[in-house]
């Protein structure tokens, strides 16, 4: 129990990067998705193509690779040749990683919605921005909420990933303690600090689906 207590402060410094790349990620990521899926299921042929094969390419490689990639090779990318130190260079990835995901969540949402509705809207002599922001959105959201759960909950576990970049994560605090210690206790309290945020993520998005439930009845 002492030797849990001693570790517990670099586990708790490296846990605090996760939660920054977590939030920052989810923060801008979010919204970015949603831009992306509005786009994709606009009338703009052009446009929604261009969208379509992003998403493609985000989803269609790893995520580690985008990561390298924006860290190792983007500065020898003619024309942008910009060197991100660590941290940017994470969130960049993550960001345009899961923005892709979120909007394939939000297009899945949007076009669940009746088409007698899209119908209704153009009746009323609603433009496309007004359609989406009035009618369509404020039904996606709770459509979208489970989807939205298990990817968020992937990337909390996703942020592990950035030890490549040698930040000093949750996980590559409790790899340094068992290379310096030789005992594996370190990963048994990290895997119990994941399993405490995914723990809290779960519970949030619970509450969530209550709460939008209640307009279903």
């Amino acid at each position: 129990m002492n030797y849990v207590i001693e570790i517990l402060g670099p586990l708790l410094e490296g846990t605090a990067v996760t939660l920054q790349v977590f939030l920052i990620t989810l923060v801008l990521a979010v919204p970015l998705g949603l831009g992306l899926a509005l786009i994709r299921v606009s009338p703009f042929r052009i446009a929604s193509g261009i969208v379509s094969g992003y998403i493609w390419l985000m989803r269609g490689t790893p995520l580690m690779l985008q990561m390298l990639f924006i860290y190792f090779a983007l500065p020898f990318v003619p024309v942008i040749g910009v060197r991100l130190p660590d941290f940017p260079a994470a969130i960049v990835a993550f960001v345009l990683n899961y923005a892709a995901y979120f909007a394939e969540i939000f297009r899945s949402g949007i076009q669940s919605v009746g088409k007698g509705q899209y119908e209704a809207s153009r009746v009323l002599g609603l433009s496309y921005g007004q359609t989406m922001r009035r009618i369509i959105l404020p039904q996606v959201v709770k459509r979208i909420l489970p989807p939205m759960s298990n990817e968020t909950i992937t990337l909390i576990k996703d942020t592990s990933l950035i030890y490549v970049l040698a930040m000093n994560d949750l996980l590559r605090a409790a790899r340094g303690i068992v290379q310096r210690d030789f005992t594996t206790m370190p990963f048994v309290v990290a895997g119990a600090f994941y399993l405490i945020m995914t723990l809290v993520l779960t519970w949030g998005f619970l509450y969530l689906e209550k709460r939008y439930a209640v307009y279903d009845e």
